[in-house]
């Protein structure tokens, strides 16, 4: 019975006889088929992508947000429920904009890392909640220079030079295996995440890539990767793999 989650995953709060919480493991399964993110801690700066699925011709561009900004040095990818994502995003600002408000100065990386998973891990911990659906890739560039975190459903915190999560996260794994991001720049990793999140691709659905990065040529500031480097991105990777496909 206790394979199955059969009443051990009714509460967040039960423990299965081998040890498992059920409901955490369904909110990871949320982030597992959701769309695939990826993130890079580049030699200059750190490289956010996210694959955007078009679910409808009548949906506005750039409309369904994936990366969001939570202070001028610092900002988030999520995978998972949108929703989620929103109300993780919303935590973290205030984070940020009360240890500013403290301290005087900008919140460290992996501060503000670590009491984003700690918020995460108390929906873990109380019957009446449920776990997040969503994990969060967030990139810094603080004092200490770029850094990238990987925050799941459970609370808990990893820092990376690289990774991916969402549908396509084994295969971007892979290709990200095969790079060195510390020797890479920023540019050089834009064209990297956009010719992964090509890849990992394996629906009919067409999809937008949407990229953010906060390096030095941004003023080591949180935003969106100018619109010219992301189509230049692009067509380099819808090149590559035509090449590949002709190869073949």
């Amino acid at each position: 019975m206790s394979g199955i989650g059969t009443g051990y995953d009714l509460s967040v709060s039960t423990f299965s006889p081998d040890g498992r919480v059920f409901q955490t493991e369904y909110a990871q399964k949320a982030v597992d088929s959701s769309g695939t993110v990826v993130g890079l801690r580049c030699k200059d700066g750190v490289v956010l992508g996210a694959e955007k699925l078009i679910i409808s011709k009548m949906l506005v561009e750039n409309s369904n947000r994936r990366t969001f900004p939570v202070d001028r040095h610092a900002g988030v990818a999520v995978a998972g429920l949108a929703a989620d994502g929103r109300a993780v995003v919303d935590r973290a600002q205030s984070e940020a904009q009360q240890y500013k408000g403290f301290y005087g100065h900008r919140i460290p990386g992996h501060v503000l890392a670590e009491r984003l998973a700690s918020y995460v891990h108390v929906f873990n911990l109380y019957w009446y909640v449920r776990p997040m659906g969503v994990t969060s890739l967030l990139g810094v560039y603080d004092e200490e220079g770029p850094a990238l975190y990987a925050v799941d459903p459970a609370g808990t915190v990893h820092r990376y030079y690289g990774t991916a999560v969402g549908k396509g996260r084994q295969a971007a794994r892979n290709e990200i295996e095969k790079l060195r991001p510390g020797e890479l720049t920023v540019r050089e990793g834009v064209r990297a995440v956009a010719q992964i999140l090509h890849r990992v691709h394996d629906e009919e659905k067409p999809f937008e890539a949407e990229l953010a990065w906060v390096c030095e040529e941004s003023g080591r500031t949180f935003q969106r990767v100018p619109q010219e480097l992301v189509d230049e991105a692009e067509r380099l990777a819808k090149e590559a793999l035509e090449a590949e496909d002709m190869d073949d």
